[in-house]
């Protein structure tokens, strides 16, 4: 069986993006590692470089700014990603400058690729999600984010990043068909020093609204205010290793009254329900699950 890994990535250090840990984190998994460098304002280049790694292929990219609408910039650079793996790859790990995959997990991810390897019905591969927020110390868990998704998919070329690279899809807009994977992405794109926050909401909404709406709609502020989250819960376990020095070194506090709520009633609903059933109302599927015996 072989794997590649594959990214994107533009400004890691002006926004501070974990981007080395995320690739440290899925690297013992993959025979090679793609990843596509967006022309930065910064030492990105060199910061990848320093991973020092055999398995990494760097491919230098130009984004296109022009594009302002729905994020589609970010979905066409995963693309470049994805079509640089070699072609003799069976499964390709996708994993975003903000997301980790914990070692703990290592094992069962290795386990189920050589599982469904010859199962070719099995386009990709489903992970949970933790949302971090503010901090290290807490998790996000209203039902406004999404709890799974997929990050790994079938060496094949049919296969595209949808959307804002969030997921993906097939052929004619087909949701992939996936197996469930009892592991987590640790996501960390909420848990940055405030000014860094506030620069990556700015820099963001640009790829996504035009001059007008960011001038409307996101407020000018040196720091971003973490203070208006609906609903977090306490993380009591072990980050992953390779994120410990980046922990280590947290230059900002945040602290969270547990105990306050800014649920909106229907997200409330939702709770209760996903409390007495396990089942979350409208949540939004970007996959279809396949069961048992398909």
């Amino acid at each position: 069986m072989k794997v590649s890994g594959f990214s994107f990535i533009r400004n890691a250090i002006k926004y501070d993006y974990p981007i080395v840990e995320a690739v440290q984190s899925v690297l013992p998994l993959c025979d090679e590692f793609v990843i596509a460098i967006g022309k930065s304002d910064d030492a990105t280049l060199e910061l990848i470089k320093s991973i020092h790694s055999p398995k990494i292929k760097i491919i230098e990219t130009v984004w296109d700014d022009s594009k302002r609408k729905d994020g589609v910039v970010l979905a066409e650079e995963t693309n470049k990603a994805f079509h640089a793996i070699d072609e003799d790859s069976d499964w390709a790990f996708y994993i975003q400058g903000d997301e980790l995959l914990h070692e703990q997990y290592l094992d069962a991810v290795r386990e189920q690729m050589l599982r469904w390897k010859d199962f070719p019905e099995v386009d990709g591969l489903l992970f949970r999600y933790k949302h971090f927020y503010g901090s290290y110390d807490y998790v996000a868990i209203s039902p406004r984010w999404y709890r799974h998704e997929i990050r790994i998919i079938r060496n094949r070329k049919n296969i595209y990043s949808y959307r804002d690279a969030q997921g993906f899809r097939k052929d004619n807009n087909k949701k992939l068909n996936v197996k469930r994977i009892d592991a987590f992405i640790y996501h960390y794109g909420w848990v940055k020093h405030p000014q860094f926050m506030q620069q990556k909401i700015e820099n963001f909404g640009r790829l996504y609204h035009d001059d007008q709406w960011m001038e409307t709609h996101i407020p000018k502020a040196n720091e971003f205010d973490y203070s208006g989250i609906d609903l977090l819960t306490r993380f009591e376990g072990q980050h992953p290793h390779v994120m410990q020095e980046r922990i280590v070194h947290t230059n900002w506090s945040f602290d969270h009254d547990l105990s306050k709520s800014n649920l909106s009633w229907k997200y409330r609903l939702k709770l209760l329900v996903e409390k007495w059933t396990g089942y979350q109302l409208f949540e939004y599927k970007n996959y279809r699950l396949l069961k048992n015996g398909e």
